[in-house]
């Protein structure tokens, strides 16, 4: 009975002693939670309404409650009565060892952050980077992924990306489709010069402002060189590219206009 009792005493010490400090880090972690989250959905709509990527809000939303949720788990230790210090070294130290292994990462992770935030391209633009062609099918925190006309999907390091030359044919809205036609020198160069223009104006999806253009590129050595230059929204691009050479040929044919030898078209594309 007098070892019972003692046990009992004990237990009664140590919650007067310890019943109090647990109880308030309880409530300091419910309420923590509670305002924590009211944090996380406040800045939440802000991060929506400066119209950030999705991608992004979602990285740093998730990023900021990790961080709070980390203080405080510190505060109610500290509120249990455990020191802190130490533990706040070890996480820094942590931290150290996971950045020197990840150098790589992070520096996708910071090109992903200044793409996100400068936004280059978006999802759908057609861009050529890294010696790469094709449109922007994902951007993630790391990488961006890009569908190539064969199909091929090709992820590129953000880093990568973020450090080099990207040219966005979309993002103007507008594109310029260059080809260069050669034809014989005995052709008639106003009569050339209009049924390549017929060409261009006859299809719906090649735009009247700005302008087709057709004019006298260069003088070949077996053949005199026209630049045909329809306009049209990015998305009408390839279409209106094969489109163009194909119907040029039958319409030179139909005019007697002849390609000569080699019978080459020089093809070239200008951004």
């Amino acid at each position: 009975m007098e070892d019972a009792s003692k046990y009992i005493d004990k237990i009664k010490d140590i919650l007067i002693d310890y019943g109090p400090k647990v109880i308030g880090a309880i409530l300091l972690l419910i309420i923590g939670l509670w305002v924590i989250k009211l944090i996380l959905r406040a800045t939440k709509k802000a991060l929506k309404k400066r119209g950030m990527e999705e991608t992004l809000q979602k990285f740093l939303t998730n990023l900021i409650g990790w961080i709070l949720k980390v203080m405080l788990f510190i505060a109610v230790l500290g509120q249990v009565g455990i020191e802190s210090t130490s533990f706040i070294a070890v996480l820094g130290a942590a931290g150290l060892a996971v950045g020197l292994a990840l150098q790589g990462s992070l520096s996708n992770f910071a090109g992903g952050v200044l793409i996100m935030l400068f936004k280059p391209y978006k999802v759908g633009d057609l861009i050529e980077a890294q010696g790469e062609l094709g449109n922007v099918k994902e951007i993630e925190i790391f990488t961006t992924k890009i569908l190539t006309p064969q199909n091929k999907l090709v992820i590129i390091p953000n880093g990568a990306l973020s450090n080099g030359n990207i040219t966005n044919y979309t993002s103007e809205g507008i594109l310029k489709v260059f080809h260069v036609i050669g034809v014989s020198y005995d052709a008639d160069i106003k009569e050339t010069k209009n049924v390549l223009m017929n060409v261009l104006t006859s299809q719906e999806k090649v735009l009247k402002e700005p302008a087709p253009m057709v004019e006298v590129a260069a003088l070949g050595e077996s053949s005199v060189d026209f630049a045909v230059r329809p306009s049209v929204k990015s998305e009408d691009y390839w279409d209106v590219y094969f489109e163009t050479l194909e119907k040029a040929k039958e319409a030179l044919d139909a005019a007697g206009i002849e390609i000569p030898y080699p019978h080459a078209v020089e093809i070239q594309k200008e951004g």
